[in-house]
């Protein structure tokens, strides 16, 4: 079974319900004004699963607001992106610049760094709101931030395309979390990361989403998507990926020059990410070394062992060795 957080008010009483939930989502997520019946009945069932440095969470509630200020900002921010799928009733989001509602399978992402006010409501008939989402560390998600912040607040569809393919990711695995063990949880969180950024590279090649001077930004976005989709293609170097896009290798090199990484360190660097991630992972131990190393890019076992020791102090076969004596999420950090 995936490791789970589980919370609920109902064996609370029902006069500290109110009380007891704002205590809690301060510890686990972030600090957060919560207005809601204080004297009636506040509902709340709350689950979060360990996928790695990701998290899923699932909540069912009464109606509350809850308000993320400025001061709550600087009192705590763990830099995380919240991205929130209702299934039941309806969400609205609202900043300094941006107000939207959002129904039932709409996509929506927010960061906890910017003050913002969250409104879930009841429908007609229904007693709760449901829902389920991610809460993703801004550093993990592969596409420029300045991209990122374009799509944030924005709907997208999970009831169609990629926004699909996650929507029922996300209902999958928090329905049927007991069906997993806690060692696939670092696993599923790179599917949730790499779908969440091919959602969002789609999203920005749709044209609508940046203003005609961010094109550059598409671009850029897209290429970091391609860069992930083909991680194991040993020929994904710089000029297979400049051919890619219809652009030259000094073209594709300037978009990459205000970064903190060339295209080709950032393929290595993903590519010994996702060797790491294997050489901990138990499930694994019987996979030889070599095999690793060509799964993700690296034929020559020995263009590997130098890459590898170069990157983390240690050849492969000591890091396999080292990470059977740490936790999953750690190991595959």
């Amino acid at each position: 079974m995936l490791i789970e957080t589980a919370f609920s008010t109902r064996d609370v009483p029902q006069s500290d319900r109110f009380s007891c939930w704002r205590e809690h989502i301060s510890q686990t997520y972030v600090p957060m004004d919560i207005e809601g019946d204080r004297a009636g009945d506040t509902t709340v069932s709350q689950r979060i699963l360990t996928l790695g440095a990701v998290q899923l969470w699932a909540m069912e509630h009464s109606s509350m607001t809850l308000r993320r200020t400025r001061k709550l900002i600087r009192q705590s921010d763990p830099e995380l992106y919240r991205l929130s799928l209702p299934l039941r009733g309806t969400m609205g989001l609202a900043s300094h610049d941006h107000e939207a509602a959002y129904e039932r399978y709409d996509l929506v992402l927010h960061d906890t760094s910017r003050p913002h006010l969250m409104r879930a409501i009841t429908g007609h008939g229904e007693d709760t709101v449901l829902g389920t989402g991610l809460f993703i560390p801004r550093k993990l998600l592969p596409l420029p931030e300045n991209a990122v912040d374009s799509l944030m607040m924005r709907r997208l569809s999970g009831r169609e395309g990629i926004g699909a393919l996650l929507a029922q990711f996300l209902t999958h695995v928090s329905r049927d979390s007991g069906s997993y063990r806690p060692e696939d949880g670092p696993r599923l969180g790179s599917v949730a990361v790499d779908l969440l950024s091919a959602l969002f590279a789609h999203a920005i090649d749709a044209g609508d989403s940046l203003p005609p001077e961010s094109h550059q930004q598409t671009l850029v976005a897209r290429i970091h998507a391609f860069i992930q989709a083909h991680l194991s293609d040993p020929q994904l170097t710089p000029r297979t990926i400049a051919a890619a896009h219809h652009i030259s290798v000094s073209y594709l090199h300037r978009l990459f020059q205000h970064g903190e990484e060339t295209v080709a360190a950032s393929i290595r660097r993903q590519r010994l990410q996702r060797a790491c991630r294997d050489l901990a992972d138990p499930a694994q131990r019987t996979v030889p070394i070599h095999a690793i190393a060509a799964r993700w890019g690296f034929p020559r076992a020995a263009d590997f062992t130098r890459a590898f020791r170069s990157a983390y102090g240690l050849p492969p076969t000591d890091y396999r060795d080292q990470s059977r004596q740490q936790p999953p999420d750690r190991a595959s950090a």
